[in-house]
């Protein structure tokens, strides 16, 4: 029997709707409607033994998810995303009966059936289905804790690729996470069991972003690098989604951070969030762009518009440091400091600066191996 034979051979299955809608709800996000392959547009759905396992990919990013199945021939066929999750999601909860023949997939459940144009998977490019054996072993929770803390820092400008990217450096126990867009930076680092060799990969935000967004009561990820395929994979019980290696020079992060800082502030996180609020009232009409003067007894928080006005937050802190006669003034964008606040987890805020034109680092005093950096906004005299 020649190979098309076996992929077009008919396949028979039965699945719960529940089961399968959510399987569908999570590939369809990785099939591409706007290809040059039209197959990318689908769903890959392979029946064998007692699952069901379906993959879908857009060349960058790919996915596969198995869930359980009533299998009475094994077989595989693709069906287009879209029209694949409009029929799921909307059908009550029940068994649905699948059934292929050549390039025809009938959906059958209570009181509904239907007859769906369906590909051929010999088109269908090759997803990773499996985690490998050399993985590292990954807190769930503590993992997407530590996205949550870096992914905001990622460039979305598509003309630095290496910015769009998370760099993830392995070294003996530890995993450190880093992403910049060249304004702001912030790096993570977790321990980690049976780490591989030391070494550094640039992961894509998107890959990573979709890992906090797959539910799972697993308290493990897996992950793995296949270095010829410049591939990383991730296991999260039974979703196995893989990506692409960013190639290219992550910039040297650690010699951005500044070794010593002359001002030392520790304040609430709830009167720096409130402050920045109200700031942004009036920053929005100037570029985001807001003043911070640091005095013996606090930090004075202003912002001004040409069309609205203008306003100034008094906020009390402690303060060390020589700060001058006159106070210490240095200028940020606002909005990078609300994404900062957003992802502390104490109630309170350490902050450090040096010169008005050096970052300004920020601290969570809750989680010591959590640093981020924010390039000031010059200002002119």
């Amino acid at each position: 029997m020649i190979e098309s034979d076996i992929l077009e051979r008919k396949m028979k299955l039965k699945v719960l709707q529940e089961n399968l809608k959510q399987a569908v709800s999570l590939t369809s996000r990785f099939a591409s409607s706007k290809a040059q392959l039209p197959v990318l547009g689908n769903i890959l759905l392979k029946a064998e033994k007692e699952s069901l396992l379906l993959s879908a990919t857009n060349l960058e990013l790919s996915v596969s998810v198995s869930i359980g199945a009533d299998v009475s021939e094994e077989g595989e066929i693709t069906i287009p995303a879209k029209t694949l999750s409009d029929l799921v999601v909307n059908l009550s909860p029940s068994t649905i009966e699948l059934e292929s023949k050549k390039e025809r997939v009938k959906i059958n459940s209570d009181h509904f059936s239907s007859n769906i144009s369906a590909m051929n998977s010999s088109d269908f490019p090759a997803v990773v289905q499996t985690v490998g054996k050399n993985m590292t072993s990954l807190d769930r929770e503590t993992l997407i804790n530590t996205l949550q803390k870096v992914l905001y820092a990622a460039s979305n400008d598509e003309t630095r690729p290496v910015l769009t990217g998370v760099l993830v450096k392995f070294d003996k126990k530890k995993l450190t996470f880093v992403a910049t867009d060249g304004f702001r930076l912030s790096t993570k680092s977790i321990i980690a069991d049976n780490t591989s060799d030391q070494q550094s990969l640039i992961l894509p935000k998107t890959a990573l972003v979709e890992i906090t967004r797959i539910s799972s009561d697993e308290e493990n990820i897996g992950l793995n690098f296949i270095k010829k395929d410049s591939q990383v994979v991730f296991g999260i019980e039974d979703v196995v989604l893989a990506s692409r290696i960013i190639e290219g020079n992550f910039p040297d992060y650690e010699k951005i951070i500044p070794k010593e800082n002359k001002i030392k502030i520790n304040l609430a996180k709830s009167d720096l969030s409130q402050a920045m609020r109200l700031a942004g009232v009036f920053a929005r009409d100037s570029a985001n762009t807001i003043k911070l003067l640091v005095e013996k007894d606090g930090l004075t928080v202003t912002s001004e518009s040409s069309k609205s006005g203008s306003q100034k937050t008094k906020i009390d802190a402690k303060v060390k440091g020589d700060i001058g006669k006159d106070g210490f003034t240095i200028a940020f964008n606002y909005k990078f400091i609300e994404d900062f606040l957003g992802s502390v987890e104490g109630e309170s805020v350490d902050i450090e600066f040096d010169e008005v034109n050096s970052p300004g680092v920020f601290r969570d005093p809750e989680d010591k191996d959590f640093l981020h950096l924010i390039m000031p906004v010059r200002l002119t005299s």
